[in-house]
């Protein structure tokens, strides 16, 4: 037995604006330099993608991408320096907060154990 954690930002309504996929979205983005390119290697359609970073801008009010029209592939982006910071401070929330789960985690399962224990024994 495991344990998962999921940790996501939420607006006022309740509705998720921030997770570990748009996480990954990001981070591939500041990779590949094209929203297209980040969207179709996570097998994400375009438009989901680019909805996911609407989404986030809107709650941030802040952009995350610098985008580039024009040339032949009339695409292209890159993390804004704030998306840059935004990414890394995210990150490490997410293994921080992860961290701090694993102990009451262990306790609870070790208490799971040994109920089960005692009522398989009976």
């Amino acid at each position: 037995m495991e344990l998962k954690t999921k940790f996501y930002l939420v607006d006022e309504n309740g509705e998720k604006f921030m997770g570990v996929g748009v996480l990954w979205l990001l981070e591939k983005v500041g990779e590949m330099g094209s929203l297209r390119k980040a969207a179709a290697s996570m097998s994400v359609s375009y438009t989901k993608a680019y909805n996911m970073i609407r989404r986030l801008e809107e709650q941030l009010g802040v952009e995350v991408l610098e985008r580039r029209k024009g040339g032949s592939s009339r695409d292209g982006a890159s993390l804004t320096p704030f998306a840059v910071n935004f990414v890394k401070i995210y990150s490490d929330f997410q293994k921080e907060a992860k961290e701090c789960v694993k102990i009451p985690y262990e306790k609870f399962s070790e208490l799971l154990i040994k109920q089960m224990e005692e009522y398989k024994n009976g």
